[in-house]
């Protein structure tokens, strides 16, 4: 269990910040700014959760089981694999939990209406809120595809393939919360030409 008992250290006002594995690096750097998302992303769904707890219960547990799941896949990019044995076992997401949250995504898809369009983000409050969750963790996603790319860097692929199911997963609950679809509100090209 973690244990925090001092909120600042200040062991960050030099710009850097430490990862899981004790190496320091710079606040901007590209590790950092994939799990700095992926807390963003976390955070937007806990708003989103405002929407679902008491009017779709099925879809608020299948959020917070992400919740816990993020702060995972942010442990994964804060120690990085390097090779070299750490004194801990480091967290890592695994192909379970991609199954799990395919399982949600399949649940909820199997009730929603066919596409026509695409959809805007809106039709209800929860479902605005979701749609923002989903675009933050594609914005999660892009950085850690692009960390993933450097020779000097690892990303597992589990951690890869949930951040991806987590923003398809977040799509379709926007959908579901929205009448399954029947309240979406369809992209209309060229409407006001």
């Amino acid at each position: 269990m973690v244990k925090l008992n001092r909120i600042y250290t200040k062991t960050g006002d030099d710009g850097t910040t430490g990862l899981g594995s004790g190496e320091r690096r710079l606040k901007h750097d590209l590790r950092v700014e994939a799990y700095g998302t992926v807390d963003e992303a976390n955070a937007c769904v806990g708003l989103a959760r405002l929407h679902t707890v008491e009017e779709f219960p099925e879809i608020d547990a299948m959020l917070a089981r992400i919740q816990n799941d993020l702060f995972d896949l942010g442990a994964d990019l804060a120690t990085p694999d390097t090779g070299e044995k750490l004194e801990y076992e480091p967290l890592r997401i695994i192909d379970s939990q991609v199954a799990r949250i395919e399982a949600d995504i399949d649940r909820l898809n199997q009730k929603l209406a066919p596409l026509r369009s695409f959809v805007l983000p809106g039709g209800s409050a929860a479902s605005a809120a979701l749609h923002l969750a989903r675009t933050v963790a594609r914005r999660a996603e892009r950085h850690m595809v692009a960390l993933a790319q450097r020779p000097d860097e690892a990303v597992t692929p589990a951690a890869l393939k949930y951040i991806n199911r987590v923003s398809d997963f977040l799509f379709v609950a926007a959908r579901a919360v929205n009448d399954n679809g029947a309240k979406d509100v369809l992209w209309v090209p060229g409407k006001n030409r």
